[in-house]
């Protein structure tokens, strides 16, 4: 029997891993939920800690946030400068994966 970790774990691990890697790919879901890992971490932090504490927690996880939201465009087939364009990247970050790209 393998021991497999449940998908945020191993999606929080590879967006912290590759924290300044904006070159390959993400998959939908490593992304997301790499994006709900850091977002209850820093509500956790917040509410334990306070506004600052969450606010640090917001700053670290910025790098890998950016680098993990590139992998997804690169993902989609698109260049990772599209995470600039307001509505057009939310469209892009719920995109299937192109077939040829993984």
């Amino acid at each position: 029997m393998e021991n497999k970790q449940i998908p945020i774990v191993e999606a929080t691990k590879d967006g912290l891993n590759r924290y300044a890697d904006f070159s390959g790919v993400s998959n939908r879901s490593q992304y997301w939920y790499f994006a709900l890992a850091t977002f209850l971490a820093s509500l956790a932090a917040s509410i334990v800690a306070g506004d600052m504490v969450g606010n640090l927690v917001s700053l670290i996880t910025l790098l890998p946030s950016i680098a993990v939201a590139i992998r997804r465009m690169h993902d989609v087939g698109k260049s990772g400068w599209f995470i600039l364009v307001p509505i057009y990247n939310l469209i892009l970050l719920v995109t299937p994966s192109k077939p040829g790209v993984n």
